[in-house]
């Protein structure tokens, strides 16, 4: 039957009678799983995407990121069609499989996601140009510490003084990581932080609406791509990205398309993930597995790509870093 199928599908639970789990307490083991299916994924998707837009010099981000939400959109459109997923909790509804798509009322409600999605998105792009590799990485690790204001502020969410004290050695990690390159510029490290809290908002927006709207982790994906998707069309059309891919000399090449069906596959796992596991867990967690993936990410990229300059301070910082994010993985499944 498809819906005994569906019920073998890992997408979220169903709400909690107590709330303490999602602050601060052990992680459930689907909670685990979630959390390392996410950083897997990250590292291979961020080796595709270094590959189609370094090793074939592909112009455009944008139209990367266009075609990864057309293909998760339309991966999700087909699984839902043939009745292996949905897109409603199965306690929200009496049958899941009745409706096609969501009511329009669900999706003006996760409208706040997309809006969020966008601003993430745009900004985090543009604080790439203006600063240098080594603070880029410092400041965009103090993630955490806008993740744990912008959760406080809209749900009152507290940290016992281990998570707080794990996030302090990320954080001073990072600042030793980029000592040797601690050069003021006003707009990159505006940008920077305006990236930081979009994304904290971003990651506490899915919390909040991924336990409210009904929606499970496929619904969110379904409603975020239905609204970005449209929006973010006509963004790479009016700067001419679109023109400049159909130009594109290796557009066609079989290793290149290959490249950017791997990019799309992962990404819509990526996706699927960060909100499994930041509904699951919390947008904290979601945010320190981020940090706790870049060990893996820096070691395969050098690894595939090389070019990673030995610096002894910077390795040392980034020492510290990973072993704040391991610290707040050992309390996270301990529940300290």
């Amino acid at each position: 039957m498809a819906s005994s199928k569906f019920m073998t599908l890992p997408v979220s639970d169903p709400p909690r009678v107590d709330e303490n789990l999602f602050k601060g307490s052990a992680m459930t083991k689907r909670g685990t799983y979630a959390a390392a299916s996410y950083m897997a994924c990250a590292v291979l998707l961020v080796m595709f995407n270094k590959a189609a837009l370094s090793s074939y010099s592909f112009p455009c981000a944008n139209v990367i990121t266009l075609f990864q939400i057309t293909c998760s959109t339309s991966i999700l459109y087909a699984m839902k069609r043939w009745k292996m997923i949905t897109f409603i909790e199965p306690w929200c509804t009496t049958d899941p499989f009745a409706a096609t798509v969501v009511p329009f009322e669900t999706l003006l409600r996760t409208l706040p996601l997309a809006i969020s999605y966008l601003l993430y998105m745009l900004a985090t792009m543009e604080s790439v140009r203006g600063v240098n590799v080594p603070m880029y990485t410092t400041l965009r690790r103090t993630t955490v510490v806008f993740t744990m204001i912008v959760e406080y502020l809209l749900s009152g969410q507290r940290y016992s003084s281990s998570v707080v004290g794990s996030v302090a050695l990320i954080i001073f990690g990072a600042f030793i990581a980029g000592a040797r390159d601690l050069s003021f510029e006003s707009y990159g490290y505006a940008i920077v932080f305006i990236s930081n809290i979009t994304t904290a908002i971003y990651l506490a927006t899915i919390s909040r609406i991924g336990k409210s709207s009904g929606l499970n982790s496929f619904g969110l994906m379904w409603c975020n791509g239905l609204i970005c998707g449209p929006i973010l069309l006509f963004w790479t059309f009016i700067r001419g990205d679109l023109e400049m891919t159909l130009n594109f000399p290796h557009l066609s090449s079989p290793g290149f398309l290959v490249v950017m069906l791997c990019s799309c596959i992962l990404a819509f796992f990526l996706n699927y993930f960060i909100f499994l596991n930041t509904t699951l867990n919390s947008a904290l967690t979601q945010t320190m597995c981020g940090n706790l993936k870049d060990l893996f990410t820096v070691g395969f990229g050098w690894l595939i790509f090389g070019g990673l300059p030995f610096d002894l301070l910077n390795l040392i910082g980034q020492a510290v870093g990973f072993f704040g994010a391991g610290l707040y993985a050992f309390c996270k499944l301990k529940g300290k």
